[in-house]
């Protein structure tokens, strides 16, 4: 059995080096590129995808549906899950990630971008920037995030794990979900069993297949992503750059 990883395409947000969180940002020219990319990756490696999960949020869902077009997997079949949106940045969603780092420092940045159980700042329930002032997170029948941490993202999406695990056990193929940075961080962590530490030091990059090859038993065999390796680098130092001072 295949698990496959996808984090999202570039979204708008990302070329323009914001936290994002759960602002419903869409797709850049590149990230539309990237997700094809992704598509014919899989395609040319003879992949076939039993199952798509994805998250609610647009630069996911966009990435989902060029991906499962090249695929040719048919859409009604796609699942979306809001536990798989990305981490809520809090107060941090929307600001410039450099110039945060200038005014509270690198450091600081580092550890609320990676750390595992510190959280940004919360938002205040009358921000413009809550949750629930969005139409998208209308339906989720659960307390709406103002912050989290990366913990926080591992309980959120636990619930959603749990089910996913029984699911492609008792549905032996090639399975894809895409989502992001962190709410895939939160998955590699669970399927890796790293500490709370190691994790600090996982990076995803967008639009690049990350391959699982799984046992019956759902343990990892091995794991590689779908691109060249200089290439790989590259895309990886984009997001380590993000939280430094330019």
């Amino acid at each position: 059995m295949k698990l496959i990883l996808l984090r999202h395409g570039e979204s708008q947000w990302n070329l323009e080096n914001r936290f994002t969180g759960w602002e419903d940002v869409s797709l850049t020219e590149s990230g539309i590129d990237e997700a094809m990319f992704s598509g014919h990756q899989l395609l040319e490696s003879d992949i076939q995808i039993k199952s798509i999960y994805t998250s609610i949020l647009k630069r996911a869902t966009e990435t989902t549906k060029i991906v499962s077009d090249i695929l040719n997997f048919p859409q009604e079949k796609i699942q979306q899950n809001w536990r798989l949106n990305e981490r809520h940045y809090g107060a941090l969603q929307g600001l410039n990630k450099s110039e945060t780092a200038l005014k509270y420092g690198e450091k600081q940045v580092l550890i609320w971008r990676r750390s595992y159980a510190t959280s940004p700042p919360f938002l205040d329930k009358n921000d413009v920037r809550h949750p629930r002032f969005n139409h998208t997170f209308k339906n989720i029948k659960h307390e709406l995030p103002v912050g989290e941490s990366l913990k926080d993202v591992v309980n959120r999406i636990s619930p959603f794990w749990g089910k996913y695990i029984k699911y492609i056990k008792e549905n032996l193929g090639n399975h894809l979900i895409v989502a992001h940075s962190n709410s895939l961080r939160a998955i590699v962590k669970t399927l890796d069993n790293l500490s709370d530490s190691d994790i600090t030091n996982v990076n995803i990059p967008t639009g690049v297949p990350l391959v699982y090859n799984l046992n019956d038993e759902l343990a990892v065999i091995n794991k590689k992503y779908l691109i060249d390796p200089k290439k790989l680098k590259t895309k990886l130092d984009v997001v380590v750059n993000q939280g430094k001072i330019k």
